[in-house]
């Protein structure tokens, strides 16, 4: 490279990180309303790129899943886009495909949704939009694709039923949630007993409008936004609300289980519940954490269990908010001899944050990563459309990114200390290791 091309190349680059950081500082005007028949809707308009991105979230998590049928929510969301009245799923594909749109669908513990990806154009969006309402509201659920969605997915889980980290995540959760929705995973059994009827009934239950958030964001004015969410709910059935789901509870003590493979490492997890969406504790937990094991080559865990010892590739942390609370989880893999010291450090290590939380250096230095990484978040129309679909479903507030940094920012040790103090409890956390068998000590 001459050094002409190293000249723009410097400059092309000074100029995106301008871009990101003046964008990670603007802030992000989010419009909100209520559709004629109960939709929530938020709405960004971004003139950048002519294109739309649509997201429509829904109370028909697998939380929701009946006795006996987990997998219900998931298989529905993903039999959405499999035919309408008007087009099998081959003509539907063949349809997006035709005016370069894009369709997806999935559905997690709390929420399922549908997306859509298309050009702005008044022909291709009004075609787009108008397959997705079609998609939402009259969904034929086939019974030929049905048979076939339900092997495919009963071969993937005898799959995953033999991989070790499967096996750790599955037991995991059911560990730590014991007979709560969020404990539950599928299996083939369940999977082959969901029938047509119980597609139609979850989807007659749950993907109301009063149910339902709609997520947008595109270079389109206000007034074509409320039309396009009027058009995106004005079919969908009633919707008779989630129902009920029993509260999480807490750990009563702590408790280890292993569990023998063939695998060469021990697959490790460890944690409890811990915060729900819009816990007051989230910032300073976020802070914290990125200290104790989310800060990748920068944290405590990494630096103990990699940098010292080398008794793992990776080592890790997280919370994971959800509708009730999340998860609090360290994860790591290891050698199966290796398994009970690495256990030690990894509690030790915990531990010793827990009594003492981090220093004034590790926070101040977890708070500019954070802040400066800030950008990276909503540096995409999907990213953002991800951000305003949490916002809704959740119930956070309209600044809740334009407030973001100075949260973060506004962070104290005395928050993070208390905070970990009231949510963590290492005495009352789950530990599952698949590999190695009963500990050598």
């Amino acid at each position: 490279m001459n050094a002409q091309a190293r000249l723009a190349l410097r400059w092309l680059l000074a100029a995106s990180i301008a871009f990101v950081a003046a964008a990670a500082q603007a802030a992000l005007p989010i419009e909100h309303w209520t559709t004629s028949n109960g939709a929530r809707v938020y709405f960004v308009r971004a003139d950048s790129i002519p294109m739309l991105d649509v997201r429509v979230d829904f109370d028909a998590g697998a939380r929701l899943d009946p006795p006996g049928k987990t997998g219900l929510a998931s298989l529905t969301a993903s039999m959405l886009g499999r035919g309408i009245e008007e087009a099998d799923e081959t003509q539907l594909a063949e349809r997006f495909a035709r005016i370069g749109a894009q369709r997806g669908a999935s559905a997690g513990d709390d929420r399922a949704n549908a997306s859509l990806r298309a050009l702005v154009g008044e022909r291709q969006a009004d075609e787009a939009i108008g397959l997705l309402a079609a998609i939402l509201a009259r969904p034929t659920f086939p019974e030929a694709v049905l048979v076939r969605e339900r092997q495919r997915i009963i071969q993937a889980l005898r799959e995953a039923e033999t991989k070790p980290e499967t096996i750790a995540q599955w037991t995991f959760d059911a560990m730590i949630y014991g007979s709560h929705p969020y404990g539950a995973h599928s299996t083939p059994e369940t999977i082959a007993s969901i029938t047509r009827d119980d597609l139609v009934a979850f989807h007659r239950a749950h993907y109301g409008a009063g149910n339902a958030v709609v997520s947008m964001i595109g270079a389109i004015d206000r007034a074509r936004a409320e039309r396009i969410a009027e058009r995106l709910v004005r079919d969908l059935p009633a919707g008779s609300g989630a129902g009920n789901v029993p509260e999480v509870k807490t750990l009563a003590r702590a408790e280890e289980r292993r569990i023998e493979h063939p695998a060469t490492q021990s697959h490790i997890l460890i944690g409890q519940p811990a915060i729900a969406r819009g816990d007051p504790d989230f910032f300073p937990l976020l802070v914290g954490n990125y200290v104790l094991g989310g800060g990748g080559f920068v944290s405590r865990l990494y630096e103990e269990v990699r940098e010292k010892r080398g008794l793992a590739y990776s080592v890790y942390s997280y919370f994971s908010p959800m509708l009730q609370p999340g998860p609090f989880t360290i994860g790591l893999q290891t050698k199966k001899e290796q398994t009970d010291v690495a256990l030690g450090v990894v509690r030790e290590t915990l531990d010793r944050f827990l009594a003492d939380g981090p220093t004034e250096q590790e926070l101040q230095a977890a708070k500019d990563n954070l802040i400066g990484g800030f950008a990276l978040r909503i540096d995409s129309n999907a990213k953002i459309v991800d951000n305003l679909a949490v916002i809704g479903f959740y119930r956070l507030p309209l600044d809740y990114l334009d407030r973001w940094t100075d949260r973060v920012r506004a962070v104290t040790l005395a928050q993070v200390r208390d905070a970990f103090a009231r949510v963590l409890d290492a005495k009352r956390m789950a530990t599952v290791v698949v590999g190695a068998g009963a500990s050598s000590r």
